[in-house]
């Protein structure tokens, strides 16, 4: 029976043969796929038990398939900021749809980074998967887990649009000339924060500097800093207040648009003193909403003509930044500058995606405002994914479960935008491998012929005999 062996040893080489070579077909066929990842043929022996009194018994060889899906293609530029790849090892979560917590039920992975914004603002790539993100908070803030896919949310754009951010934070730089008279106002007696002050146009100042903010609905608002030289050296009698004074509504004893009121202090040395200077001209000012009740005492809000919300920004003499702000010096009173930190509206002019995974909005008036946070997943095996259509990858037994990570973290790679993976394949390796194939299948099919001709040739010695015995029986029957 070894010529039978033979021919069936010859018969599990074409068979694996023939599945090498449709490896190598589908790789060279995908040379130019976004992300493909090559497979390879493996050939393993079939062992027959054998003895070494008996007759050779052939196995012959079987051919599996092994995925190399941790092999990483070369990433190529594309100038197309919301095309994607991973620099590393990890997988983007996609879905088939675009639903909020969908990935619960329908999570895939791939490495596929052709994403784009279809009409509905949301990123789908080529194949109609869509790419799935933690969503960032107003303050910044992302709630991430490694397992649970109903943090995940469609990455979407269309919802954000227009932004603008009020001030919170405004500076003056300037000084207070030291050798300024004592006001006759003070000096007189007749100044009062109440009753006869600056806010109202009563008392003159000798100071009077404006600055101004942005509200909430981006407006500008503008205030005063009006100071009076005081009869104690080094101090100034100051009054923060609205202009107009309408702007505001206060609470006694706060009047004519005051939201503050005090004492500056400065040292020797002409900075401000603030540990002498009063707390409320340097602590941050809340303005409550316009929409809100009469303001308590000593405090103040938006007049409900306005219409804004609620706000608290800080006036930086000097306290905060701890360079510039108010100085007292024997030099002309004068304020060279002030500034603030807010921004006017703007609209979405695109969006940018950074390596560690955050997908920032780019809004025309300057503005930043990062809205998503891309995980990437990992696995202990990923060559044991299940390859499924459109690029896509699903879990199995032998790739063990997901990991959502940060990117550039445990191990998971960082993210590289306008960027594209290309296919692992290479041709000269697939070529060589195509030509070695066909080689071992001809000499395969050469043993079935071979082994072909030594059955023909056993039966035709069995024939002879068969004609020879016949033909002698007939010889002893004449």
């Amino acid at each position: 029976m070894s010529i039978n062996n033979a021919m069936l040893a010859g018969v599990s080489s074409l068979i694996a043969n023939s599945s090498a070579m449709a490896i190598v077909s589908d790789n060279i066929s995908n040379v130019n796929t976004t992300a493909f990842k090559r497979n390879r043929a493996d050939f393993t022996r079939l062992v027959n038990p054998q003895s070494k009194n008996a007759t050779y018994n052939a196995g012959g060889v079987s051919a599996s398939t092994r995925q190399l899906v941790r092999n990483q293609g070369n990433l190529n530029t594309t100038g197309n900021v919301t095309d994607l790849a991973i620099s590393g090892q990890g997988f983007f979560a996609v879905t088939t749809e675009a639903a909020a917590g969908s990935a619960v039920n329908n999570v895939a992975f791939t490495r596929v980074g052709s994403f784009a914004a279809n009409d509905d603002g949301n990123f789908v790539n080529q194949a109609g998967y869509f790419l799935q993100g933690w969503r960032v908070d107003p303050t910044g803030n992302t709630t991430t887990s490694p397992s649970d896919l109903s943090l995940l949310e469609t990455v979407n754009i269309s919802s954000i649009s227009v932004t603008a951010t009020p001030s919170t934070t405004a500076m003056i730089n300037g000084n207070l000339k030291s050798t300024t008279p004592v006001s006759t106002a003070v000096s007189g007696g007749t100044y009062n924060a109440a009753t006869n002050n600056m806010a109202s146009g009563a008392v003159t100042p000798d100071a009077n500097w404006s600055f101004q903010i942005y509200d909430s609905l981006g407006g500008l608002r503008t205030f005063n800093v009006a100071m009076l030289k005081s009869a104690t050296a080094n101090q100034w009698i100051t009054e923060i207040y609205a202009s107009p004074a309408s702007s505001v509504t206060t609470g006694a004893p706060l009047v004519n648009g005051q939201i503050a009121t005090g004492t500056l202090v400065f040292t020797p040395s002409g900075r401000l003193d603030t540990a002498a200077t009063t707390p409320a001209l340097l602590a941050g000012f809340n303005l409550g909403a316009a929409a809100g009740g009469a303001p308590p005492a000593g405090t103040a809000k938006w007049a409900a003509s306005t219409g804004l919300a609620a706000q608290t920004f800080t006036l930086d003499l000097g306290q905060i930044s701890g360079e510039g702000g108010v100085s007292q010096f024997d030099s002309t009173t004068a304020i060279p500058s002030t500034t603030h930190d807010a921004t006017l509206f703007g609209d979405d002019r695109g969006v940018e995606i950074t390596k560690d995974g955050f997908i920032s909005a780019i809004f025309n008036n300057g503005v930043t405002k990062k809205i998503f946070k891309l995980p990437v997943a990992t696995f202990v095996n990923p060559d044991g994914l299940l390859a499924d259509r459109g690029g896509v990858y699903r879990p199995t037994s032998d790739s063990g479960q997901f990991s959502l990570k940060d990117p550039g973290l445990g191990g998971a790679g960082v993210i590289a935008s306008s960027s594209l993976e290309s296919s692992s394949v290479d041709l000269a390796q697939e070529f060589s491998s195509m030509i070695i194939i066909q080689r071992a299948y001809s000499a395969s099919s050469k043993i079935i012929t071979t082994a072909d001709d030594m059955l023909d040739e056993v039966l035709e010695r069995e024939r002879r005999v068969v004609v020879r015995g016949e033909e002698h029986g007939r010889a002893r029957n004449a």
